[in-house]
């Protein structure tokens, strides 16, 4: 399968929350880390802007898997680059 090399961005905290340095960008950070390591991939991409989260792991069954719960819920990502 070809590598996908996109993103998923998701409104995911308040406005205020707008550099990937942020408190709680650095907690969410390491959930993602944590799931890359499980699967065995990376963490590819992350980066937080006024609250939207844009992420990318170099493992494309994760990212469909993600999309697919995002899809099935109310956070439907805005974006899939």
């Amino acid at each position: 399968m070809a590598h996908i090399q996109g993103c998923i961005e998701v409104d995911m905290f308040s406005q205020d929350v707008d550099s990937d340095g942020h408190p709680v960008a650095l907690s969410f950070r390491e959930v993602l880390e944590e799931v890359a390591k499980e699967h065995g991939c990376k963490l590819t991409h992350f980066e937080v802007h006024q609250g939207t989260v844009s992420f990318s792991f170099d493992n494309d069954e994760l990212m469909i898997q993600i999309l697919q719960i995002l899809q099935n819920s109310e956070g439907a990502p805005t974006a899939y680059k």
